[in-house]
């Protein structure tokens, strides 16, 4: 018997301190008056603006029988990209390089004889070189004339453009006041339809914001092929900022 009851009065020792534990651990999240209401509401906001700036990658692919070769050839023709791109108004800290390739060119192994035992090794017949860089063009009504400037001095390869902003903070925060207005009115609708009031607001949480688009088109052109300057439309871009705010209701 007295094992027994020292058995239940343990059991009811280790309940009493697991209690406090739960309950501390229980109330660990947003805390609101008895009878009270919890609000969770997720809104959006949006602006647009114009975008200011354009950015476009440019490049030259050279050719040569040996590796030297093509880097000496690629480095004199992106010497005079670099340059034009300077010329028409680029400015140095708006030119970046972002890709640097060298990579063999091999034989045409399309005849090969069917058997695996029978076929040649691969064999490089010359090299390929690569060099691309990042620009920021700021005058966008300029973009075309850039293009056309860019090919003219030996650009094969155009990549873009992307139109972005280049100070987004403002825009943001616009698309962050239209949407805690959203999320009020939707807690004050909420709240009236259950026969409630708003007493407070217990916390707020955004996510989304400002994300450039990606590239509107590619082209790989020769020299000489180029034409008149293209036609690009900036258009508008939508900034949205998302909130999730939680509400306290009361009767």
């Amino acid at each position: 018997m007295m094992r027994y009851a020292l058995g239940s009065a343990l059991a009811l020792a280790v309940a009493a301190v697991a209690q406090p534990a739960l309950a501390q651990q229980a109330s660990s999240g947003p805390t609101i008056e008895a009878g009270h209401t919890l609000l969770t509401v997720s809104a959006e906001g949006s602006t647009s603006r114009k975008p200011d700036l354009a950015v476009f990658s440019a490049g030259v692919t050279s050719s040569g029988k040996t590796a030297g070769e093509a880097l000496s050839a690629n480095s004199a023709d992106m010497t005079k990209v670099i340059a034009a791109l300077k010329r028409a108004g680029i400015a140095e800290r708006d030119i970046q390089t972002s890709n640097l390739s060298l990579n063999p060119v091999y034989a045409d192994r399309s005849r090969q004889p069917a058997d695996p035992l029978e076929q040649e090794a691969p064999r490089i017949i010359g090299y390929q070189a690569n060099n691309t860089v990042t620009v920021k063009q700021r005058k966008l009504d300029d973009f075309g004339k850039i293009i056309d400037t860019l090919v003219s001095a030996g650009a094969n390869q155009v990549n873009g453009p992307s139109f972005q902003i280049d100070q987004a903070d403002a825009a943001l925060d616009e698309a962050r006041l239209a949407a805690m207005k959203k999320a009020r009115q939707r807690a004050d609708l909420y709240a009236r339809a259950a026969n409630m009031r708003v007493v407070r607001m217990i916390s707020i949480s955004e996510s989304g914001g400002y994300t450039p688009p990606r590239p509107m088109y590619r082209m790989a052109v020769a020299q000489d092929s180029m034409g008149a300057a293209p036609p690009v439309a900036a258009g508008e871009l939508s900034l949205e900022m998302n909130v999730t705010v939680q509400f306290e209701l009361a009767p």
